[in-house]
C-alpha cells in the first residue's frame, strides 16, 4: 500500500483473526452514483478510539471482527483499542482496552477474543494512511472499494502525529450486550405491505442473528413476516439499519457494507444510533425490536 503521508510505514499485520479490515466514517454522499457509504460497522467505537489517541474522529483505524488481529510496530507508536472489549497484549504483558497504550518498536501488540460483542477498532495516533479510494480509507467488502482486507504481512504507514495530545487515558463505556439485544425500530416505507400479525410479531418476538452475518448484514431467524401484497418491488433505495424481507419472510438488517438499492419490502428501520450496537451482536444471540417512542403512532402498532 502506498501514501503521501510524510512517515513511514509504521505497523507490519502479522495475523488478522476471522477478517481484519481498514475503516473510517466512509463515503457517505455518493448514493446517486451506486456508491455506498460503508464505514465502521461500530461507529461510535471508532470516533472514541480515535479520540483516546487524539486523532480526527474520522482518521482510518483497524476493525477487527473476533479477535485475533496481531500488528507488530517498526517504531514506537501510541494506540487504543474500542468496541468489543477484548484481551489485548504488548509483548505478551497485558494492557487496557479503552485505553492509551504504548507500543515500543519492534513490539507486537495482539486483540484476544473479546468477552462480549463482535468487532474491535485499534486506532494508531497519526492515523493510518494508506491512499483514501473517493475520499475515504474505509473496506467496502460487498462494493469491493478501498483497501483489500488485511492480510499477514500487510504493511501499514500511519500519519504524522496530531498536534495535540490525548487529553484522558482511559473511557469507561459499557460492554456490548452479550444477551437479548433489544433495538428501536421505526416504520418501514413498505410497511403496509405487511400483514397486522406480522408487525406485531416484530415487535413482540425475538430473532436469532444466524452465521449468515457479515458487514453487509445479519439475517434473522424467527416468526415469519407475512405479506398482504405479493407482487413485486421496483428496486429503491436503501439505509443501513433497514430491516428487508425477502420471500422467505425472515428478515434481514443492512449494516455498513449494505447494497445502495434493494428489490424486497422493508418493513422497519433501527434508529441509527442503535445500529452501532447491531453491528457487536453475534451469531447465535437473540434480537428484539421495539417501537421508537417519538414514531409509535406514525404506523398501526408501530
Amino acid at each position: 500500500m502506498t501514501t503521501d503521508a510524510p512517515a513511514p510505514e509504521a505497523l507490519e499485520v502479522v495475523s488478522t483473526g476471522p477478517l481484519a479490515t481498514l475503516q473510517d466514517l466512509g463515503r457517505p454522499g455518493l448514493a446517486h452514483i451506486g456508491v455506498g457509504a460503508s464505514g465502521a460497522a461500530d461507529r461510535g467505537a471508532l470516533r472514541l478510539a480515535n479520540r483516546l489517541v487524539a486523532n480526527p474522529e474520522g482518521a482510518a483505524a483497524i476493525e477487527a471482527t473476533l479477535g485475533g488481529l496481531a500488528v507488530r510496530a517498526g517504531r514506537e507508536v501510541v494506540v487504543a483499542v474500542t468496541g468489543a472489549p477484548c484481551p489485548v497484549t504488548v509483548d505478551g504483558a497485558a494492557a487496557a482496552s479503552h485505553s492509551v497504550v504504548r507500543v515500543p518498536a519492534g513490539a507486537e501488540l495482539r486483540l484476544g477474543v473479546p468477552r462480549s460483542g463482535l468487532r474491535s477498532y485499534l486506532a494508531v495516533r497519526g492515523g493510518l494512511a494508506v491512499d483514501p479510494v473517493l475520499g475515504s480509507r474505509a473496506t467496502d467488502v460487498l462494493a469491493g472499494l478501498g483497501p483489500d482486507p488485511l492480510t499477514a504481512g500487510t504493511r501499514l504507514p500511519v500519519g504524522p502525529p496530531p498536534e495535540r495530545f490525548p487529553c484522558v487515558d482511559l473511557a469507561p463505556v459499557e460492554a456490548p450486550v452479550s444477551g437479548e439485544l433489544t433495538l428501536r425500530v421505526v416504520p418501514g416505507p413498505r410497511a403496509e405491505w405487511f400483514t397486522q400479525a406480522a408487525l406485531d410479531a416484530l415487535l413482540s418476538s425475538a430473532y436469532e442473528v444466524t452465521s449468515e452475518s457479515n458487514r453487509v448484514g445479519m439475517r434473522l431467524d424467527g416468526p415469519v413476516l407475512e405479506r398482504v401484497r405479493a407482487e413485486e418491488l421496483p428496486s429503491e433505495g436503501m439505509v443501513a439499519g433497514a430491516l428487508q424481507v425477502p420471500p422467505s419472510g425472515q428478515p434481514t438488517l443492512f449494516l455498513a457494507d449494505h447494497p445502495v438499492t434493494g428489490g424486497y419490502p422493508v418493513i422497519a428501520v433501527v434508529a441509527s444510533r442503535d445500529v452501532d450496537r447491531a453491528a457487536q451482536a453475534r451469531p447465535g444471540q437473540r434480537v428484539r425490536f421495539t417501537a421508537s417512542p417519538s414514531r409509535a403512532s406514525r404506523h398501526r402498532t408501530y
